[in-house]
């Protein structure tokens, strides 16, 4: 019994198959960008590396990858319509562990879309919406797939909304809207093929929004009182010029006269 023991024993450390296989093999794909990430087994020793194969024959960048690295595969996956499969071994200078592949992956509908560009601007009671679509969607592949665009609109004061689906364009207009309101929109590619990402929520007025109602009182508080300033300026600036205009015309002997009155009046007092 202890020579057959002794057998396998040997037969296990000539195969050199005693690390343990790496683990959660996955490959995840952003725009046609594909990225296979993976975890070390139980008890990988430090110094251990990694080495990724496509079709059975290594991928030339990820043949001695650390824990935590990831292997590009977009150029190994060349034709989005395709199936492959990857996978993935841990190695050291005398030790090698089983293989670990990967579940199949179709790049065409596995991968996800990302968001597009979006600015949005008010046109009284609607939103203009200026968009820019993912670079990989004018790729050789895609250029000619028709993309629709999903829009999930918000209003923003009581957060009531709605979603529209449309034909893409580089400018697109949503309207029956309020005037004067803050909605926020974001916007989604709808291919046909795989998965989207949704673009940042960006917010606008459909036109200036209306002025707080204090403001306005004291706005018109403000320019009443410099109106009623400005005519008693004239009412006080008129008086002494017709003053000046009937002093210069009255005879010098009444002007003597009168001048005569104000001094006596000035002595009684």
């Amino acid at each position: 019994m202890g020579l057959w023991m002794l057998l396998l024993l040997h037969l296990h450390l000539a195969t050199g198959i005693s690390l343990s296989a790496p683990s959660s093999v996955s490959i995840s794909s952003i725009n046609l960008e594909h990225t296979l990430s993976f975890q070390p087994g139980p008890q990988t020793p430090s110094d251990a590396q990694f080495m990724v194969e496509q079709l059975w024959k290594p991928v030339p960048a990820c043949v001695a990858l650390r824990a935590g690295q990831t292997c590009d595969l977009t150029r190994a996956f060349k034709d989005p319509f395709d199936h492959y499969v990857a996978r993935v071994q841990a190695f050291t200078a005398t030790q090698r562990s089983s293989w670990t592949v990967s579940d199949s992956f179709l790049p065409l509908s596995d991968t996800v879309i990302g968001p597009p560009d979006i600015a949005v601007s008010g046109c009284g009671n609607c939103l203009i919406l200026h968009l820019t679509l993912p670079e990989v969607l004018a790729s050789e592949h895609l250029k000619d797939s028709h993309t629709d665009l999903v829009f999930h609109v918000r209003r923003t004061r009581d957060g009531a909304e709605f979603t529209l689906h449309m034909p893409y364009s580089e400018e697109t207009v949503i309207s029956y809207l309020q005037t004067g309101v803050e909605y926020c929109v974001t916007a989604s590619v709808k291919p046909h093929f795989s998965k989207a990402i949704p673009s940042e929520a960006q917010c606008a007025f459909t036109s200036p929004p209306p002025r707080n109602s204090l403001y306005m009182l004291v706005v018109l508080l403000g320019a009443f009182c410099a109106l009623v300033f400005l005519l008693m300026a004239l009412v006080a600036y008129g008086s002494r010029l017709t003053f000046s205009v009937l002093k210069t015309r009255l005879p010098k002997s009444l002007v003597t006269a009168t001048n005569r009155s104000d001094l006596i009046s000035l002595s009684i007092i």
